[in-house]
Order: C-alpha cells, then sequence, then structure tokens
C-alpha cells in the first residue's frame, strides 16, 4: 500500500490528512416480518398510542429464526458494495459494529468477508454499542486517508429482538433488527470530515446485558439526560473542529433510539424539524445499525443526494458517544 510521503497541516498547525477519505456506496437490508405495536403493547398491559408517546415506534423488524446477524450483515454490504460498483476482492478492510453478535467467536467481520467474496480483505468486528458504527466510521476514514486501505467496508448490523424481554414495560418495545453499509474509499468528490468521539465508563450501569441473562436493561430516565447532553455537545464539537456551524448541515443524522430524544436535541440545538431525520416509527431502536440504515432510508425517499452535508451523531451503552460530519457525494 501507498503511504504519504509529506504531512499536510491545517491553519491552526494540527496534522491534517494527505488525502480525503469518502463515502462512494451506500445499502441496507431489513428482514422481512413487520411486528406491529399491538401484541408487544397487549403482552405488557399497555396500548399501541402507549407506546408510539413514550418512543415515537409504531412497527420494527424482526430477523427470521433462521436468519443470522452475519446474513443481514453481508446482504447490506453486497448492497454497498454494488453501489460503490467496487469488486468484493478490490476491499482491503471489512469492519462490523454490533452488539449482538451470533456467537461469542468467532467474530461477524470474517464470516461476512468470506460470504462477500472479500477473501483479501482484513477483518474485524467493532463494540461499541449504539455508536459502533460511527466509530467505525473514525476508524475507516484513518485507514483510508494514511493510506493503509484503499476501500474499507465498514457495516453497522444488529438483531436486537433476541436480546429483548418481552416482560419489560421499559424496553419491550425499543427494539429492531436490521443492517446498513457503506463503502469508504479514497479521493472522492465528497469527503468525511473530522470524527469525535468521547466516552464515560462511569454511567457503565445505565444501559447493560450479561452474559447470563442476554437481554437488555435500560434506565430510561437517565439514558434520556445523558443522551440529549450528549448528542448535542457532540454536534457542536465535531462542528467546530470541522470549521462549521449548524446552518452549513443540510440533514442530521443521530442514532434512532427513541424519537423524543431525536426531538429534544432538535430542540436545544434549534434545529428545523425536517433536517432532523425521524425514521424511527418503522424500524425502531437498531443500535449500530441505525446511522447507516437511516442515511439508505433517506435517500430512498430521496431526501439525501449529492452535494449535501450531513452531520451524523450517536450515542450508546458504555457511554459511548461522538459525532462527525460527511460531505455527501453519491446520488
Amino acid at each position: 500500500m501507498p503511504f504519504p510521503l509529506t504531512q499536510t497541516r491545517d491553519h491552526r498547525g494540527r496534522a491534517a490528512p494527505a488525502r480525503t477519505a469518502s463515502i462512494t456506496g451506500l445499502g441496507h437490508y431489513l428482514p422481512e416480518e413487520v411486528v406491529p405495536n399491538d401484541p408487544i403493547a397487549e403482552r405488557i398491559g399497555v396500548d399501541d398510542e402507549w407506546i408510539v408517546r413514550r418512543t415515537g415506534i409504531r412497527s420494527r423488524r424482526r430477523a427470521a429464526p433462521d436468519e443470522r446477524l452475519i446474513d443481514l450483515a453481508a446482504n447490506a454490504g453486497a448492497q454497498a458494495l454494488k453501489d460503490a460498483q467496487t469488486d468484493p476482492d478490490e476491499i482491503d478492510l471489512v469492519l462490523v459494529a454490533s452488539l449482538s453478535q451470533d456467537q461469542l467467536t468467532p467474530n461477524a467481520a470474517p464470516l461476512v468477508a468470506h460470504a462477500l467474496g472479500a477473501d483479501r480483505a482484513g477483518a474485524l468486528d467493532l463494540g461499541a454499542a449504539c455508536s459502533g458504527w460511527l466509530s467505525g466510521l473514525s476508524l475507516a476514514a484513518a485507514q483510508v486517508e494514511i493510506g493503509r486501505a484503499e476501500r474499507v467496508l465498514l457495516i453497522g448490523a444488529e438483531i436486537l429482538t433476541r436480546l429483548t424481554d418481552y416482560e419489560d414495560r421499559k424496553t419491550a418495545a425499543l427494539w429492531g433488527d436490521g443492517a446498513g453499509a457503506v463503502v469508504v474509499g479514497a479521493n472522492g468528490d465528497g469527503a468525511i470530515g473530522p470524527v469525535v468521539l468521547s466516552a464515560d465508563g462511569g454511567l457503565a450501569d445505565v444501559i447493560t446485558a450479561s452474559h447470563e441473562e442476554r437481554l437488555l436493561r435500560v434506565e430510561g430516565h437517565e439514558t434520556f439526560q445523558t443522551a440529549v447532553k450528549r448528542l448535542s455537545e457532540a454536534t457542536l464539537e465535531a462542528l467546530e473542529r470541522a470549521e462549521l456551524t449548524l446552518d452549513d448541515i443540510d440533514i442530521f443524522v443521530y442514532h434512532q433510539a427513541n424519537a423524543r430524544i431525536l426531538r429534544a436535541v432538535g430542540e436545544r440545538l434549534d434545529l428545523a424539524s425536517e433536517k432532523v431525520a425521524d425514521y424511527i416509527a418503522e424500524v425502531g431502536n437498531t443500535s449500530a445499525a441505525s446511522i447507516p440504515l437511516t442515511l439508505a432510508l433517506l435517500r430512498d425517499d430521496g431526501r439525501l443526494h449529492a452535494g449535501q452535508r450531513v452531520l451524523v451523531s450517536a450515542i450508546g451503552a458504555g457511554f459511548t458517544w461522538g459525532a462527525g460530519t460527511i460531505d455527501w457525494e453519491i446520488a
């Protein structure tokens, strides 16, 4: 692989990448089964509107019993490769962000790479819960910028319905299954801007899932407060790092955790509601798949197109959170 011979610096004297990384392909996959609120609501003794008021969710997708996480991830990855007009053997690195892998080992990424025919690629999983794909975007962009990779396939995939306690009012209606993927390549027409990442392990007990129980547990009030605060802060930090303002962003793509969180962040930052992507109603919280899945749904709806500037931001268990900007280049 070629390595840059010189290191450029920005006007503040910080090291700047010798070349840019951009998103050149986008794909997603949703399982066929749609699960409406009614059966979940009946089980926990509420109604459909009770769930909608608290979460914004009306339905979610559920993987078939014979579907594996690697199947969802490979389907989304194949779509992204096709969109980028990239052959699997041109991929140098496959990254899979997930908290719901099929098994402890082997990890999902090498199996996904094999399923796609990306046999010369390195492969690894990323574990940062709902911010896993964003962490992967930072890693993928860095690999491309410094010349260690020419093309990276980055996938977020989850089967969270298998980690759901359907007797728990706090979480029974939250989770959905799905996958989203992008190809990150060098020197395209667009560019991935700075990605800021942060963490606070002191809040680790707010969102948990143990090996013994294998069910997601969430303290809703503290999650809401932390999410709104940190997503808002990360948005402003990423914009400052990129030397942009809120007005420079065409669409804000936050992790689709809860419609109330999306609204609260928009209100805190005084964002126009039409600029804040909200697709949680039909897919639920898909954790690491959330941002790339939302990008794909935006494009399918004709709301995302070449020439726009996008801000992506996520927060997840840990807590881990961050944000970054993308100059979007693909139609």
